[in-house]
């Protein structure tokens, strides 16, 4: 089967460029700019050689298909909130089609045979590619060297509690897995004696559950300032490969030198880190960077997730960041509950939204305000998750690579209405909003996974293949 996209604006690896891209068999095979596209003469007639798909891409970008480096899809165990099939249907229809899966669910994906059991699930449900981390205990390295380094992106570690209480708080414990794991680490950094301690001090001042408003107290800057601290010294004692998950203040981005991903080509023609010496990295979240502590008031514990959003100076602060090379990396923390779930406050309410459906058009009115440019966009969303977890052919358009593709429009208002959530959990802090840029299509693997609104649910997507 052959597909040619034709009359699209391409973004792709810093330009933005009028132009067609043929695919056959699921991979990109051309990349025929506008003033080119004589070279189309040379490869047809098409239809002679196999059948032949032609979508009109007219008025549109054409976008690498998003990787999230950080989803809760809750299956197994809590798939009353989410599961595999319902959260992969919302990553279609918000032009993801690549994403890894963290490792807190029940069973935790804590040994080889819960990460075994994950992947069956994918190959069944999953409508878009998929990989799973593996979760960090204080008593499982010994398990680390049994990890096939092809099939999964990296360890999961806790720094802090959240949920699915898998801290890891012994220094011994701390200290060998830095030490001996063979992946990257992705941490979750928060002090939990800290956040302890300011939640006897909001109970003993406001009651048993404080207003969700005093959140970013509880989970507070301080609290994620010393774990990271402590995260980035252990990365460079041991020379481990950390990235530091969901940064959300200021004072953390300090710990982060300006680490630009570059586009040197390695043997398997994937790009990577610019050199060992800078392997340390930082991801911030969609949520993150649109909402502050302020948005409680109008939203509640909707917003409330582990760590708090914070203030508009952090805010501010994390967009910078984006520019200027300290954050590599814009995830969601897909993070799914029951609407009765988040009823509550500090206390009661549970943390963590549902983001996948609309973090591409969050992102991209957030290109319109001025934050950050369409190119930058898509090195953080697509090129940058690709080259630091090394994924294999995915996460650029380029012959020879897959063809996971997104196609958004502009100027075409819409507003998130309850029918259009496709998240299990039937809700979304964003309902109500009106966005001007419309996720089109999404091609996974070359295969129409999304268009008009509608997901094509036989379709499974694949396993990614890493370094």
């Amino acid at each position: 089967m052959r597909t040619i996209i034709e009359g699209g604006t391409i973004v792709n690896e810093g330009r933005t460029f009028d132009g067609s891209i043929i695919i056959e068999d699921g991979t990109i095979v051309g990349l025929v700019p506008l003033d080119q596209l004589d070279l189309l003469e040379k490869l047809a007639p098409l239809e002679e050689l196999a059948p032949l798909e032609r979508i009109n891409a007219s008025g549109c970008f054409i976008l690498p298909g998003l990787i999230d480096d950080h989803v809760h899809f809750r299956e197994p165990g809590m798939t009353e909130k989410a599961d595999m099939d319902t959260e992969s249907r919302a990553a279609a229809a918000g032009g993801v089609t690549s994403f890894f899966d963290m490792p807190n669910t029940n069973p935790q994906t804590t040994s080889l045979e819960a990460l075994e059991a994950k992947f069956a699930i994918a190959r069944q449900k999953s409508h878009v590619n998929y990989s799973f981390f593996y979760g960090a205990t204080n008593d499982n390295v010994d398990t680390f060297p049994q990890l096939d380094i092809h099939r999964i992106p990296g360890i999961k570690l806790f720094m802090g509690s959240s949920t699915g209480n898998m801290l890891v708080d012994r220094q011994e414990a701390l200290e060998r897995i830095f030490k001996t794991t063979p992946l990257p680490l992705m941490a979750h950094c928060e002090d939990t004696s800290i956040i302890n301690r300011n939640m006897a001090v909001a109970k003993a001042q406001y009651g048993d559950d404080p207003e969700v408003t005093h959140h970013p107290e509880i989970r507070s800057e301080e609290a994620c300032y010393e774990s990271t601290k402590l995260a980035v010294a252990l990365a460079q004692k041991h020379h481990a490969r950390l990235h530091v998950a969901h940064l959300t203040t200021g004072k953390e981005l300090e710990l982060f030198a300006q680490n630009i991903l570059n586009n040197q080509n390695t043997p398997n023609n994937q790009n990577t880190l610019s050199s060992p010496s800078s392997p340390i990295t930082a991801e911030a979240c969609v949520g993150h960077l649109y909402f502050t502590q302020l948005d409680h008031e109008r939203l509640g514990a909707k917003i409330k997730c582990n760590p708090a959003i914070k203030t508009v100076k952090d805010r501010a602060a994390l967009r910078q960041a984006l520019q200027d090379g300290r954050i590599t990396v814009i995830g969601t923390d897909h993070a799914p509950h029951l609407l009765s779930q988040k009823e509550g406050g500090c206390v009661k309410a549970a943390s963590g939204m549902p983001m996948i459906q609309f973090s591409l058009v969050t992102m991209l009115e957030l290109v319109d305000e001025g934050v950050l440019s369409l190119e930058r966009l898509v090195e953080l969303m697509c090129h940058n998750p690709a080259r630091l977890f090394e994924v294999r052919d995915r996460g650029f358009i380029r012959p020879g690579y897959r063809a996971d593709l997104v196609l958004v429009r502009p100027n075409t208002p819409w507003t998130v209405t309850p029918d259009c959530i496709l998240s299990k959990c039937g809700w979304s802090p964003m309902e109500g909003h009106t966005y001007s840029w419309r996720v089109e299509r999404t091609l996974c693997n070359g295969h129409t996974v999304y268009a008009d609104g509608n997901v094509d649910t036989n379709y499974i997507g694949e396993e990614i293949a890493f370094r």
